[in-house]
This record gives C-alpha cells, sequence and structure tokens, in this order.
C-alpha cells in the first residue's frame, strides 16, 4: 500500500538520491536533477514536496514531486511542477500518477492559476496538460512546455520558474 505524505527534514538525503536515480541515463537529464530540491528547499520556494512510501516496507521514499512558484508573462500566481521521480524498480505502478494526482489537487486547493512544467506531452496530457504553441521556456522546444490551467484563460508567454528550476532548464 503506497501513502502519500509531505517531505520531512530527515527526507534530504534521500530524496536527492532518489532523483539522481530515476533521471540517471535518461537522453534529457544533465545529472543535476537531484541537487535541484535542495536548492529549491533551501531557497524557501518548495510550496509542496511530497513523499511516496510503501506502507509495509517502510519510511524509504519510493518516488517524490515538488511544486514552486512560476509566473507566465510576469503574471505570478501559477506552480511549476519539477522535479518528479519514482525509483526505477518501481516505476509504472501508479506512484508517479499518485504523486501527480496529488500534486494536482494542491494546487487547485491552495488557488494556483493552474501549472506548468517541461516534460513528455504523451505522460502529462493524461492529467489534462496540453503543449501550449503560446508558451515558451528559455531555449526548450515548445512541444515540452505545457500547461494546466485552472480556468477557461489559456496563458501566452514566457514562464519564468523558481531560480533553483530556472536555473535547471
Amino acid at each position: 500500500m503506497i501513502a502519500l505524505r509531505n517531505e520531512r527534514p530527515e527526507d534530504g538525503p534521500a530524496l536527492h538520491a532518489l532523483t539522481d536515480a530515476a533521471f540517471k541515463g535518461k537522453a534529457f537529464a544533465d545529472g543535476t536533477e537531484g541537487a535541484i530540491i535542495g536548492k529549491l528547499r533551501e531557497a524557501g520556494d518548495l510550496t509542496l514536496s511530497l513523499v511516496a512510501e510503501d506502507e509495509v516496507a517502510g519510511p524509504a521514499p519510493l518516488g517524490h514531486v515538488a511544486l514552486s512558484p512560476a509566473s507566465i508573462a510576469g503574471e505570478a500566481g501559477w506552480l511549476g511542477r519539477g522535479p518528479s521521480s519514482v525509483t526505477p524498480d518501481r516505476q509504472k505502478q501508479g506512484i508517479g500518477t499518485a504523486l501527480m494526482e496529488a500534486a494536482i489537487t494542491f494546487a487547485r486547493d491552495a488557488g494556483a492559476k493552474g501549472l506548468v512544467l517541461l516534460g513528455d506531452p504523451g505522460y502529462y496530457g493524461r492529467f489534462g496538460f496540453i503543449a501550449d504553441t503560446e508558451l515558451s521556456f528559455l531555449e526548450v522546444s515548445r512541444a515540452y512546455v505545457q500547461v494546466l490551467s485552472f480556468s477557461d484563460t489559456r496563458p501566452t508567454g514566457e514562464i519564468t520558474f523558481a531560480p533553483a528550476l530556472q536555473e535547471a532548464g
């Protein structure tokens, strides 16, 4: 049974290792993903840091999702998703889906305008994210720049993430 909980202070090293393992060898990874969480934490930019663990096996994190402040065309009130990860031996078992659904619920309940992320449209599309050609982020292909707006308005312009994510982009 998988349980979701907020990050605890002692989770930092395990989340760093989990994220590094999940991104290791991926063509889109640059090896800095594990450090991003710590940088967001140090800057006070972790709006949500949610951990998945196996209630039977113990408290070792199996997955994680982070949300931090973001803006679109200078308009605050958005949340940026990232990084998120699931330990390689537990991927494709619903852990990432549970984390993403919980992050979306949190963002809605917190009154965010929506979520923005960089990622695979084939995966995130099932949560309602759309790759929007009217959004951009640095030199990243617009095919991977995605938004889930909580209103009927489709935002346009450049996304600015919290500094730790912005630098990683």
